[in-house]
């Protein structure tokens, strides 16, 4: 992909988080993250969801870097993690040679899980968010909220990891319309779906196979509306 050539990178990488021991981190996705109440749904698993800590730094720092160099000057990046990897997530971010600019939060609601009452509810996941280089003023819209409260619906879920496509929908906002937002792990293709809602333009990269048809069905299957400057 061509340097300087997207105005922002928004994607929802892979956290290799479940699980404490080496043992529960190389389960299958669909044991560590399939809450037991929704087993009547099947979704695929996914590639990638098995390093350790270290590993998953440095795999990281790989391919925040690469998206260091195909963000235009200015750009943003935002990446999602939970509250087992945030501080590598923002150690990451900066060995990418990113401006580590702060931490947004997205509140799943009330109906998030917890393993029994003594604990606190993981409510919840968080955004990493940076810039290469300076951070310039908005023009067309803006300042932008610093928690989104957004609940996790069934009908609106494609992926185990998935995110709701409102979240997305205001997350794409950060660019204007016509801009390009590139998003490397895509999984069901909920960017893509929110970025063409919202008519921003879209680069989508999936490995796994599955996904990628899921994502590729969700975009085909809505008209592209007409947004007008």
């Amino acid at each position: 992909m061509p340097s300087d050539s997207v105005d922002a990178v928004i994607t929802d990488p892979p956290y290799s988080s479940g699980g404490s021991t080496i043992a529960q981190k190389t389960q299958d996705p669909i044991k560590k993250y399939e809450q037991t109440t929704n087993k009547l749904v099947h979704r695929p698993s996914f590639l990638g969801d098995n390093k350790d800590s270290r590993s998953w730094l440095h795999w990281c720092v790989l391919w925040i870097g690469e998206c260091y160099r195909i963000l235009k000057p200015g750009g943003y990046f935002l990446m999602f993690s939970d509250w087992r990897q945030l501080p590598l997530a923002t150690d990451a971010l900066q060995m990418g040679e990113l401006a580590w600019r702060g931490i947004i939060a997205w509140d799943k609601t009330e109906g998030a899980r917890a393993p029994h009452k003594g604990y606190f509810k993981h409510q919840c996941e968080y955004i990493v968010w940076g810039t290469k280089g300076p951070c310039h003023k908005a023009e067309h819209a803006g300042p932008y909220p610093g928690c989104y409260r957004f609940p996790v619906k069934q009908t609106d879920k494609f992926h185990l990891a998935g995110k709701p496509t409102p979240l997305m929908e205001q997350l794409v906002t950060i660019v204007p319309v016509g801009g390009i937002i590139l998003d490397p792990f895509t999984g069901s293709g909920t960017l893509p779906k929110a970025a063409q809602n919202m008519g921003r333009n879209f680069i989508a990269i999936e490995k796994t196979s599955v996904y990628a048809q899921v994502a590729m069905e969700r975009v085909e299957s809505t008209p592209v509306p007409v947004y007008l400057q």
